[in-house]
């Protein structure tokens, strides 16, 4: 009996194909709305941005009339906090590369390769708060910001000239 079980067991195809297509990814803007450009700036405003703004807000120091005031975290909680929010970037550059995210065909190489880059780097961001080590974490953010600012520049001109002419 059990030899015929493992009998079928062979037999079954295992991640063949066979199977159902994987589920697509919903919008997630206001109401489910399918906009891309809002959905983006959604997901930018809601999710990427606040996540980045704990890394940096917790990494370096400021200069106040009382002298040098680190902003690393002093707490668990403060660390737990920054891993979070390095935790959401990395699988925000994820997030980035689902298909109806991706920009046009000729625009993808660098597209993958700045969402595969935040994703590095927030892991490495993940690593430093596991260790609180508020140096690294400094490095990491500044990465980080390298390459926000570098994909902005090529995929958010708009956005940026809009701002300029405010």
């Amino acid at each position: 009996m059990r030899a015929l079980a493992l009998a079928a067991l062979a037999a079954t195809p295992l991640g063949c194909g066979n199977g159902p297509d994987p589920p697509t990814a919903l919008a997630t803007g206001e109401a489910g709305e399918v906009n891309e450009m809002k959905e983006m700036k959604e997901m930018m405003t809601w999710v990427l941005d606040p996540a980045a703004d704990v890394i940096w807000g917790s990494a370096g120091f400021v200069i106040t009339a009382a002298g040098e005031v680190s902003l690393a975290p002093t707490t668990d909680e403060g660390w737990a906090q920054v891993r979070h929010s390095a935790a959401v970037l990395a699988e925000g550059g994820n997030l980035l590369l689902l298909p109806q995210r991706l920009p046009a065909a000729g625009e993808r190489a660098a597209w993958t390769e700045f969402s595969a880059g935040m994703t590095r780097i927030a892991q490495d961001a993940v690593a430093a708060a596991e260790a609180k080590d508020s140096e690294r974490l400094f490095e990491v953010g500044g990465h980080l910001y390298n390459v926000c600012l570098a994909c902005h520049q090529v995929y958010a001109r708009d956005d940026a000239a809009a701002a300029a002419d405010g």
